[in-house]
């Protein structure tokens, strides 16, 4: 029985430690009153800071992705899609 007690404890303190392992702390620091009114408000601080850096990771990335976009739409002005499709409906034809 304390083997399978010792056991147990052991798995369950694994599972704990791999799920914890990928999170890092980030600590800010804020005026004393403004953690204050934020606890008498009810706004849990931790939840509200990840979600809010999520959703600046989240915009940040779009934006990357934008200037991607228009860095290669360049490109792809320069590409005669008309062209393409004659050779894809040639290609069809000969089959």
């Amino acid at each position: 029985m304390k083997r399978e007690v010792l056991i147990t404890t052991n798995i369950i303190l694994r599972i704990r430690w791999s799920c914890l392992s990928r999170y890092v702390t980030v600590s800010a620091k804020v005026p004393r009153e403004l953690r204050e009114e934020a606890e008498k408000l009810g706004i849990r601080i931790s939840e509200f800071l990840r979600r809010t850096l999520e959703e600046e990771v989240r915009r940040r990335k779009i934006e990357v992705l934008k200037e991607e976009l228009n860095s290669i739409s360049t490109v792809l002005d320069k590409i005669d899609v008309d062209r393409i499709v004659r050779h894809i409906r040639e290609d069809r034809e000969v089959r």
